[in-house]
């Protein structure tokens, strides 16, 4: 008997609850689209069939987080459940002090007004939507630090999130240390494509940032998928664990902002974490302003000790494997089709290229927009803008931005979907990828004020 040459994969979880999913037809499915002016964030949740949207709070929690749930201490000050929080986040991610915050935005919101003055400049590796646009209502202009290979969506780098040292150096000698109030680190770059940074790099940002007096801030948000590619790709990590990796990863930074609904397997919930007392005591009195008290931060006890809970389960080997592997399984599936999408695969997405997937349509008619609701037609599917829509406006000149990479996300929701639901994405984007010459693009028709990708509408050309 012929030996197989490798063993099949499962999930490493049993499913004990399940969510009937609604089945449409092509018809129904126009009709949607219509409606949502050919935005995915405008449908609504009930039609879709598979929801790659976001890893953002939609992932499935553990019998011991829901078991958790119960345990809720809903006092409005000193909950239980923040104590246990802040004792993991000391833990495992090594920093001294914790603000608790609704989600991610609302620690972007509060760093951004402790540190940043009108004038200032923030370099970071590649932008984020929420990141730069906080930024900026402060006053500071986001710059672009990130390495040249983060750009091109072929180039197999295996560290594309890694800060280019020589920007960083050029912009401090440009604008002098005294106006960077801090380097924004992402852990893994999502506009990238789901791409990790070095722990040399990290290391090395550290040191030079030190010696000019300036801060490092991480956005956390999925430090911990950063770590599993640091264990896999980078020489001396093989035999770490993935929570000795993390901790590590966080000590070259003074702090961090945090959207638990990634990492930490939750479906509300983030935090700030600082070394530095003088600014988490600012912090402390903020969150009182936009989040609640600084014990709760708009937070019920009970999601507070989901978030607890998750941080021990985020940080196990297996977990976090099958995580990745399942991303990892139909970006394999789409290249052996020819299907372009940003190489290395990611840890949280696919992220297709939509340039590269219909080259006759101009970034000026929203290629990306179009691939996105084109999936939905297809077969229900959900999908992400990341180009030109989501880039936005330069805040002088009102341009738009037209970034290198025009990607559309199939975001991952963390022990929701199967490897069945796995084989029915790869099926539907061979499908529209076969049928992708006969396809136009959009035009835009409202533009919000702000973040316009979560609430433009669009028509047909």
């Amino acid at each position: 008997m012929a030996k197989l040459e490798r063993r099949s994969w499962a999930e490493p979880f049993k499913i004990k609850v399940v969510e009937p999913l609604k089945m449409t037809t092509p018809e129904e499915r126009l009709a949607a689209i219509q409606e949502a002016g050919y935005n995915t964030f405008l449908l609504r949740s009930e039609d879709v069939y598979i929801d790659l949207l976001t890893d953002s709070g939609t992932n499935a929690m553990s019998d011991n987080q829901w078991a958790g749930m119960m345990l809720g201490d809903e006092a409005y000050a000193g909950s239980k459940n923040y104590y246990h929080l802040e004792e993991n986040v000391q833990k495992y991610y090594g920093y001294k002090y914790l603000v608790p915050t609704h989600q991610g935005r609302g620690a972007e919101n509060i760093i951004s007004q402790i540190l940043i003055k009108k004038g200032d400049f923030v370099p970071g590796n590649m932008y984020f939507t929420t990141t730069r646009l906080h930024q900026e209502l402060c006053g500071g202009t986001f710059i672009d630090i990130i390495v040249d290979d983060a750009h091109d969506s072929q180039k197999l780098v295996p560290f594309k999130g890694n800060v280019d040292l020589q920007k960083l150096e050029d912009l401090i000698a440009r604008v002098g240390a005294e106006k960077i109030p801090y380097v924004s680190v992402a852990a893994t770059v999502n506009m990238a494509g789901g791409q990790p940074i070095s722990m040399e790099n990290l290391r090395t940002v550290r040191a030079l940032t030190s010696k000019h007096g300036i801060k490092v801030i991480m956005d956390a948000t999925r430090a911990v998928e950063n770590a599993y590619f640091i264990k896999t790709r980078e020489a001396g990590f093989a035999d770490s664990t993935i929570a000795a990796i993390l901790k590590e990863m966080c000590s070259y930074t003074d702090g961090a902002t945090m959207s638990g609904k990634k990492d930490l397997l939750v479906n509300i919930g983030g935090f700030l974490a600082l070394n530095d007392y003088d600014v988490f005591e600012e912090a402390r009195n903020l969150v009182v302003v936009y989040e609640g008290l600084h014990t709760y931060g708009g937070l019920a006890g009970r999601d507070l000790e989901a978030m607890a809970r998750g941080i021990d389960e985020a940080v196990q080997y297996d977990h976090i494997k099958a995580r990745i592997g399942q991303v990892e399984y139909v970006g394999e599936k789409l290249l052996s089709i020819g299907v372009p999408i940003v190489q290395p695969i990611g840890g949280h997405a696919i992220f297709l290229d939509a340039k590269r997937f219909y080259p006759h349509i101009p970034q000026t008619e929203f290629p990306a927009q179009t691939l996105a609701a084109e999936l939905y037609l297809d077969s229900g599917i959900r999908a992400m803008e990341r180009g030109i829509v989501s880039a936005g406006r330069n805040k002088e000149t009102g341009d738009n931005y037209y970034p290198k990479l025009e990607l559309v996300r199939l975001t991952f929701p963390r022990r929701v979907y199967t490897q069945a639901h796995c084989d029915v994405l790869a099926e539907s984007v061979e499908s529209v990828f076969e049928n992708r010459e006969n396809i136009s693009g959009l035009k835009m028709i409202y533009e919000p004020k702000y973040l316009r990708f979560f609430q433009a509408r669009f028509e047909r050309l």
